[in-house]
């Protein structure tokens, strides 16, 4: 992204979202209008068209041209994006995003067709159970839970600091220092049961979780049985570099990851086309993948 990031922002949040909309839309559709804003932000054609204007006067100038065939605003050659990484992502997820909404707001029009998401089951969590724990989170103090797992189907009572939520991309989980095992682990939030009692403050924050500061890398590898076009295709598709992809991350976020890429460091495939990928130097993640 742009130089932005190195000086205080300029723009209110509300903007800012409307201005990444304006350049994700318009990056990857090729054509944006006022409609495109009006129908998603519900605004008005005139303030939809001073969004643009802003855009193009404060946030990139020369980034947005007007097509009168097209009846919009298309990327102009030298297109950079500002308050965007330029990633297919960012608009794969904001699709994801209105879909999302589409199906709990049935009546919303948000613009983007010819896109289908899968829906996942949703792991519930009460508010009553997750703001005592974003509480104890910011506050380092101590939290009185009760917790269910497979093993233990009964609720069993714990006393536990949480530090910080983490999503697996399946469901939430949050870290924390737990009392019973005088050791960090990962909770599931939807596991919770009823609502924490707030306690008093705690030395054990994330600064002593070893194995949530300590820095990781993944090195992911086309799979060598693959031939030598089969390794580039799928070099291509994970956007690897010299053959490899180097996925940094957190030592108890490691099994995650994995799970994410369907990888298992102890288990070759047996097709190579099947996994297509393998880690590099797989051993040395091993510690970490039955750690808490």
């Amino acid at each position: 992204m742009g130089s932005h990031r190195d000086s205080a922002w300029p723009f209110r949040w509300d903007l800012l979202l409307r201005y990444r909309y304006i350049e994700i839309i318009a990056l990857w559709e090729g054509r944006l209008t006022t409609r495109h804003l009006c129908e998603t932000f519900g605004i008005g054609r005139q303030q939809a068209s001073k969004d643009i204007n802003r855009y193009r006067r404060d946030v990139s100038p020369g980034n947005l041209e007007y097509d009168k065939h097209l009846k919009g605003y298309v990327p102009a050659p030298a297109f950079t994006p500002r308050v965007t990484a330029g990633l297919a992502d960012e608009y794969l997820q904001l699709a994801a995003r209105n879909n999302e909404l589409a199906n709990v707001f049935e009546s919303l029009s948000l613009g983007l067709g010819n896109i289908e998401v899968l829906q996942l089951p949703v792991r519930d969590v009460q508010a009553a159970t997750l703001r005592p724990i974003l509480q104890a989170a910011r506050q380092q103090r101590r939290i009185d839970v009760d917790y269910v797992s497979v093993n233990h189907p009964d609720r069993e009572g714990r006393i536990i600091v949480p530090h910080t939520l983490v999503y697996s991309g399946l469901r939430w989980h949050v870290r924390a220092w737990c009392e019973k095992n005088a050791g960090y682990r990962d909770f599931v939030l939807s596991r919770f049961r009823g609502a924490p009692d707030m306690m008093d403050c705690s030395a054990h924050g994330a600064a002593g979780d070893e194995a949530w500061q300590t820095a990781v890398r993944l090195r992911l590898q086309p799979d060598p049985r693959l031939t030598a076009a089969q390794q580039a295709v799928v070099a291509a598709d994970y956007g690897m570099t010299d053959g490899e992809l180097a996925i940094e991350t957190r030592g108890c976020l490691v099994p995650y990851v994995l799970q994410r890429l369907q990888l298992d460091p102890d288990r070759e495939p047996a097709a190579p086309t099947a996994q297509q990928v393998v880690i590099a130097e797989p051993a040395a993640l091993r510690r970490w993948l039955f750690r808490g």
